[in-house]
């Protein structure tokens, strides 16, 4: 179907709730994207982060059809070997004791909320004081549903169906001050993304995350730590919490955890996890044989090629790159992220959103967040040719619309 007939058809049948950029990709191979009209992009976004090993990987395709040949869904009235596969694999990755699948990070980040409320009632059954009240984060972003928007910061995402869930306080994001006056026994968990996806690449301070362990430790109340998008390699160790050796009460993975199948999960300790019993919580599709055996080859694929350490070198380059061009161009703020999971800040939003059309038009895929934010979350895959490619483009790009500056500021003056 033609792009012009297929954006004419979504606008009459689909709910209006993306803002599409005017292309069809029909097929894709390692980090390139091909459009319809047999365009390759190089992607340095991998489906928001999704597509960890790429397109087309043999190893996924192939856990796919496997799978698909013997079992794909029974549900969790039954066993299955693949969901205790993976839940090994995963709570000796996390360092975490327990493992609920489910379909998404916004599912995973749901049951993580119900979780911390179910402990702290077991808690009161036990005789501790301790409240219901979530603090959450300026700038972050945990999900769509009616529990996840009310701990995701920006307003447009929650306003429009208040009431969502009550109880829930944000914060200035590293604001250690600002976290100590919030505290107290009425908090049964603290919410946090160690490095912030959507909320333009915020990494969490050492400090932050410490006193956020500290004060859940002197309560009781429960650290949750959402790695949907940090999580499962991206910065170069399983989960980011990892760089700051600091443990968390329950997190949160998905996106890249089964290779671009939905897939979600949510980890926790022992002692948060007695809170849940049979029939408190459930899900129809999650943890079911074809997405836990495709994510197990993704996990292996990701030990096998050694994925962690090329993300955090590539990672460490990439940023070395990117700091390069900041020094060669004033309209760059700062660039921030760890290993494959960065940020460049633009003084102004118009800039950035120019520079991002200008990529798209260089057939190099990428986005904007938080207005003024370019992210990079590339597949582990790619190298540093690639790497390479990207910074010429942007320097062509930010000089172009630096000449552009120049000449309207001459203009305006004559």
């Amino acid at each position: 179907m033609p792009l012009a007939d297929l954006q004419a058809a979504e606008s009459k049948l689909l709910m209006q709730t993306y803002a599409r950029n005017p292309i069809e990709f029909v097929s894709g191979n390692g980090v390139y994207l091909r459009d319809d009209q047999g365009n390759d992009y190089l992607d340095l976004l991998s489906g928001i982060g999704v597509c960890a090993l790429g397109y087309n990987h043999p190893v996924i395709t192939n856990a796919l059809a496997k799978q698909a040949e013997s079992l794909i869904h029974t549900s969790n009235l039954f066993y299955n070997a693949n969901t205790t596969e993976l839940a090994l694999r995963l709570t000796e990755m996390t360092g975490l004791d327990r493992v609920f699948f489910c379909n998404s990070g916004t599912e995973a980040w749901e049951a993580a909320l119900k979780l911390a409320r179910a402990h702290a009632g077991l808690l009161r059954a036990e005789g501790k004081h301790i409240g219901t009240r979530f603090i959450a984060l300026e700038n972050s972003f945990h999900g769509r549903t009616m529990g996840s928007v009310a701990t995701t910061h920006k307003a447009a995402y929650r306003e429009p169906f208040q009431p969502v869930m009550p109880d829930v306080v944000h914060i200035p994001f590293n604001d250690v001050a600002a976290l100590k006056a919030a505290f107290s026994e009425e908090v049964c968990g603290v919410c946090i993304e160690v490095l912030q996806g959507e909320g333009g690449i915020n990494p969490v301070s050492e400090e932050f995350l410490r006193t956020a362990r500290e004060l859940c430790d002197s309560t009781g109340a429960l650290l949750l730590l959402d790695e949907i998008q940090s999580g499962m390699g991206r910065t170069g160790k399983w989960c980011a919490y990892q760089h700051y050796d600091i443990q968390p009460d329950i997190t949160t993975l998905a996106k890249p955890l089964a290779g671009g199948v939905p897939m979600g999960a949510m980890l926790a300790t022992e002692e948060a996890s007695r809170a849940f019993t049979p029939g408190m919580h459930g899900t129809t599709f999650g943890g079911n044989p074809l997405a836990t055996g495709v994510a197990i080859a993704v996990i292996d694929e990701i030990k096998h090629a050694k994925l962690l350490d090329h993300a955090a070198e590539i990672g460490n380059y990439f940023i070395a790159q990117l700091n390069s061009l900041k020094g060669k161009h004033e309209s760059i703020a700062e660039v921030r992220g760890m290993g494959l999971m960065l940020g460049v800040e633009m003084h102004s939003a118009d800039v950035a959103k120019s520079v991002l059309d200008g990529m798209f038009a260089k057939h190099i895929v990428l986005n904007r967040t938080h207005e003024t934010v370019l992210r990079f979350l590339p597949p582990f895959l790619i190298t540093r040719e690639h790497v390479d490619q990207t910074i010429a483009a942007l320097d062509e790009l930010f000089t172009q619309q630096e000449v552009k500056s120049t000449d309207a500021a001459l203009t305006a003056t004559n």
